[in-house]
C-alpha cells in the first residue's frame, strides 16, 4: 500500500451512456401508457374502473422513473429505484391477476398479461432498471462519469 488516499467513489450518472436509451424506452412507455389509460378511463370506465386506474397509475409511475433516471442525481436514485421496484410487483401482481380472472380485464391495460399489448416491454423493463441502477451504484471504477448536481 502507498498509503496514497483515493477520492470517494460516487454513482455513475444513470442518464449517461446505455442509460439514455433507457430513459428513452421509459418516457415512449410513459406517453403510450398515459394515452392508453386517457381514453380507457375518459370513454370505457365503468368497465373496468380498477385496471384502467391501475393503467393510469403505470403510466405515473414510468413517468417518474423517466425523470428520476434522467436526472441520475444520488436523491433521484432512491426515486429511480422506488419507481422501478413498484413497476415490476405492479406488473407481476396485475399481470398474475389478470390470467387468473381475465373477465376482471375486457381491454388489454399497460400491465394485464404482463404487458402483452407492449410487446412484454413492461415485463423486462424494470428488470433491466435494476440491472442499470445496480450497476451504476457507488463503488464503480474511479474516474468514471461523476455525478452532478
Amino acid at each position: 500500500m502507498s498509503g496514497a488516499t483515493t477520492a470517494p467513489r460516487v454513482p455513475r450518472r444513470t442518464g449517461s451512456g446505455f442509460g439514455r436509451l433507457l430513459v428513452a424506452v421509459y418516457g415512449v412507455l410513459a406517453l403510450a401508457a398515459l394515452a392508453r389509460s386517457a381514453y380507457q378511463i375518459t370513454q370505457r370506465f365503468s368497465e373496468a374502473p380498477l385496471p384502467y386506474s391501475l393503467s393510469a397509475l403505470a403510466a405515473v409511475v414510468y413517468a417518474v422513473a423517466t425523470v428520476a433516471l434522467a436526472r441520475g442525481t444520488r436523491p433521484w436514485r432512491a426515486v429511480a429505484w422506488g419507481a422501478v421496484v413498484v413497476e415490476a410487483v405492479g406488473v407481476l401482481a396485475v399481470g398474475t391477476d389478470s390470467l387468473l380472472q381475465p373477465q376482471a380485464y375486457p381491454d388489454a391495460t399497460v400491465w394485464s398479461v404482463y404487458g402483452q399489448g407492449y410487446g412484454f416491454v413492461p415485463l423486462v423493463l424494470p428488470f433491466v432498471g435494476i440491472w442499470w441502477l445496480w450497476r451504476t451504484r457507488s463503488g464503480g471504477e474511479p474516474g468514471t462519469e461523476s455525478e452532478a448536481s
